[in-house]
């Protein structure tokens, strides 16, 4: 598409004929252990599968005609040139006037994209290359510090999705991690993430990523403010200058390269990104330079082509089948028709732990919105909230809330099939393999079963009885969907990634939000340097009395 304005109209499904249906649908005493007592083959016909990914969401509270009704959703808000348009170049993202270009950055070279006279695939793929230079420099120890030794560490200094991202997937892959050099993430403007990680690194080895998208988030400038100063101190005992300094330690990630170049980082060392490139989407980008600096460019480039499976998935797949479409519509039916206000992610996989983190930016940042593309109020609930954590430890913390508590809460389970080989060395850690499968399965099932669950299986046991012992009594009726990878590759995990971004897509057309503008968060940002100029000052601060009272105590300990 070369017009980026030339995007449709889009229609609405807040006043459909099927939008009612399920508003009446959701009325309705929805119990799953019922659903399944009544359909033998409920199982067979509640799942679906893309590539790697396998999904079961027959413990939700649905039936064939809510199904039905649901997939009529999408095509009374035209989900299909919805679809379309995003994956062409057009401006969905309405607010801002531009597109969401997140799906070319794991386009195949060679592929075509113009947007507004540009080739985008080949902007991707420049950069791209800049990335695997750079990297491989890194790497292979050819790049060196001030007083001439090979890079030891990386220091990804970001915020949001500039540090969730690359942290999220470098840790879930470390496993391919084929060098010595280890990266670290900072993100707290308070300095103590990165005052403890320096006590521990040697200035003479250690790089920074500065990855902003604007160059001028303070969380992110002050921290690598920070970093140059203690790099400073150390290399005046080498007669280093700043200029050397900062051309031997430092990469800049960003849309801004004049800011970077005036911050002082070395031209040959900035990495572009784009105005179109969301943050919480931008991992694909030079944001994931850190990703290929630890497991190489071509597992980054297997993660690349992972994403793309998914975009490709979500573009031709039947609705009925397709996996984005269908984990969104579950979770629309649940937060604005069966009024489920919180969702909690819960992969069992060690490896997976800072998915709960990454998805609950990608989610609520995305579509914690109330007005409509055109400014219209809504009257309809939207994005729950979204937390989560490694199953076997939720298991010991939150899961009374889920089992025996009042809230109603959706959950998605994520585990992976294939973990350790079968040689007799992984014996035991095979072993404890199947004890997290087994966790993930037995707790979705007393979710959604409660205390039948248990009582079907030990038939013969009166020790679980609600009538016995109220104490022990489990509702279920909570709904889940069940994931389940083959194995976490760089390639499926950058398939259940995208899965995600296209389940937040789905979600955003059905309610007719634009998930792409994050308007939330600048206002906190504005009043902020307000208040630190008001911090600065004798004089009284012109806000209200409890932000005044509570200045007036930091003043008087500063003091």
């Amino acid at each position: 598409m070369n017009d980026m304005s030339a995007n449709n109209i889009y229609s609405s499904a807040r006043d459909s004929e099927c939008w009612q249906q399920l508003q009446t649908l959701a009325k309705q005493k929805w119990s799953i252990a019922e659903l399944f007592a009544e359909d033998s083959s409920r199982a067979q016909r509640f799942c679906a599968q893309a590539g790697s990914l396998y999904m079961d969401y027959s413990k939700q509270c649905i039936d064939e005609s809510v199904l039905a009704s649901l997939l009529h959703l999408t095509e009374s808000c035209d989900l299909t040139a919805r679809i379309k348009d995003l994956l062409q170049g057009a401006m969905v993202n309405t607010s801002e006037e531009r597109a969401a270009l997140h799906t070319a950055l794991r386009l195949p070279e060679g592929a075509e994209l113009v947007v507004n006279e540009q080739d985008v695939v080949s902007d991707v793929h420049h950069s791209l290359q800049q990335v695997e230079r750079l990297s491989a420099r890194i790497r292979n120890g050819t790049w060196r510090g001030f007083s001439g030794k090979a890079i030891t560490d990386v220091v990804n200094i970001g915020v949001g999705g500039s540090d969730l991202g690359p942290l999220m997937a470098t840790s879930a892959l470390d496993e391919w991690a084929d060098t010595d050099i280890i990266v670290h993430f900072v993100s707290n403007m308070d300095g103590s993430q990165l005052d403890n990680l320096l006590k521990r690194l040697d200035a003479e080895t250690t790089l920074f990523i500065i990855s902003s998208k604007s160059f001028g988030t303070v969380d992110t400038l002050s921290n690598a403010q920070t970093a140059l100063s203690w790099l400073l101190t150390t290399a005046a005992l080498y007669s280093g200058s700043q200029n050397s300094v900062l051309r031997r330690h430092f990469i800049g990630i960003s849309a801004n390269s004049a800011k970077m170049t005036a911050w002082g980082i070395h031209p040959e060392h900035q990495l572009q990104l784009w105005e179109w490139v969301g943050g919480r989407f931008s991992l694909w980008s030079a944001i994931g330079l850190a990703i290929a600096i630890r497991i190489g460019m071509s597992q980054f480039r297997e993660l690349l082509a992972g994403a793309h499976s998914m975009d490709q998935h979500f573009a031709t797949a039947d609705f009925q089948d397709n996996l984005p479409v269908l984990l969104g519509l579950l979770a629309v039916w649940n937060s604005t028709f069966l009024q489920i206000h919180a969702h909690t992610v819960l992969p069992y996989d060690g490896r997976l732990e800072y998915l709960p983190s990454y998805l609950t930016q990608l989610e609520m940042e995305s579509n914690g919105k109330s007005v409509t593309h055109d400014g219209t109020h809504i009257d309809y609930d939207t994005c729950p909230i979204l937390w989560g954590e490694i199953g076997s430890n939720a298991q010991h913390a939150f899961y009374q809330l889920l089992h025996q508590g009042t809230q109603h809460v959706s959950c998605d389970f994520i585990a992976c099939v294939r973990h350790y080989s079968d040689d007799v060395q992984n014996t035991s850690l095979q072993h404890q393999h199947e004890l997290s499968l087994s966790n993930c399965l037995a707790q979705s099932r007393v979710l959604a079963f409660g205390n039948a669950a248990i009582e079907e299986v030990n038939a013969d046991s009166t020790t679980m009885s609600a009538a016995t012992d109220k104490y022990k009594h489990y509702r279920g009726n909570q709904p889940s969907t069940t994931l389940l990878l083959d194995e976490l590759t760089p390639h499926s995990l950058g398939e259940l990634i995208a899965l995600y971004e296209h389940k937040v897509y789905v979600m955003a057309s059905i309610w007719d939000v634009n998930p792409f503008d994050q308007w939330g968060v600048e206002m906190g940002k504005q009043m902020a340097e307000t208040v630190y100029q008001a911090m600065q000052q004798d004089s009284t601060a012109p806000f209200d009395s409890s932000t005044n009272q509570l200045l007036a105590h930091i003043k008087q300990l500063f003091a």
